[in-house]
């Protein structure tokens, strides 16, 4: 099997660009990012290892610091 070197990498990266473009790269990599995660979570049965205020991204942190705990919308999970 052949080995993955920088170039290689490289190229994916500036491919990735192309398509993608600036603005959204980032956001398909956290996407990719949390996908990986939930699939190493769900082979090694293990459960969120990261408290619920760290796994919230900037803006949705900010968002929910600005709101009171019962004006929080539930996850819906939860129920009702």
């Amino acid at each position: 099997m052949p080995n993955i070197g920088p170039l290689e990498i490289t190229v994916v990266l500036i491919i990735a660009l192309l398509v993608l473009g600036p603005k959204r790269l980032p956001e398909a990599g956290r996407a990719a990012g949390r996908g990986i995660r939930e699939f190493k979570n769900a082979i090694t049965g293990g459960g969120d290892s990261q408290p619920e205020a760290l796994a919230l991204s900037a803006p949705e942190a900010a968002a929910g610091a600005t709101q009171t705990a019962a004006a929080k919308p539930r996850h819906p999970a939860e129920g009702v």
